[in-house]
C-alpha cells in the first residue's frame, strides 16, 4: 500500500500561503477600484440640495482644482490645492449651467449588463 498518497491537510503551509495571497489580491483590487473611481470622479462628492452646493469643478493640476459653489442665491469660485482653499472671486451674476445628462448609476449599469446575452458570437 505504498502507492496511495495522503490527502493534503487544509492547514498546510501551501494552503495558508495561497489563502494569504488571495486575500492580499482582493484587498489590492478593492484599493485599485476605489483609486480609479476617485480619479475618474465617478465616486466624487454629491451636489448638496441645501443652501450650499458644488455646481461644477475643473482640475487644473494633479492636486489643484477650481470649484464653482452656490451659496444661497450667489455663486463663488474657489481654488482648492495642497495648501488649502482660497476664494477666487464672488460672481456678481450667477452662471447658468448647461444641463448635463446624468450618467447611469451602478444599479442601471448592472441591469444593462445582466440583460445582454452572454457569450457566443
Amino acid at each position: 500500500m505504498t502507492g496511495m498518497a495522503q490527502p493534503a491537510s487544509p492547514l498546510s503551509v501551501g494552503s495558508l500561503a495561497q489563502l494569504s495571497l488571495s486575500l492580499i489580491a482582493i484587498v489590492g483590487l478593492i484599493l485599485a477600484i476605489s483609486w480609479a473611481l476617485k480619479r475618474l470622479k465617478l465616486a466624487g462628492p454629491r451636489n448638496g440640495s441645501g443652501v450650499i452646493a458644488v455646481l461644477d469643478q475643473l482640475s487644473v493640476g494633479p492636486r489643484e482644482r477650481i470649484v464653482l459653489i452656490r451659496v444661497g442665491d450667489s455663486q463663488v469660485l474657489v481654488g482648492i490645492g495642497a495648501s488649502g482653499m482660497v476664494a477666487l472671486a464672488p460672481l456678481p451674476t450667477p452662471i447658468t449651467l448647461r444641463e448635463v445628462s446624468q450618467a447611469p448609476g451602478f444599479a442601471e449599469r448592472l441591469k444593462d449588463l445582466m440583460k445582454r446575452p452572454s457569450g457566443a458570437a
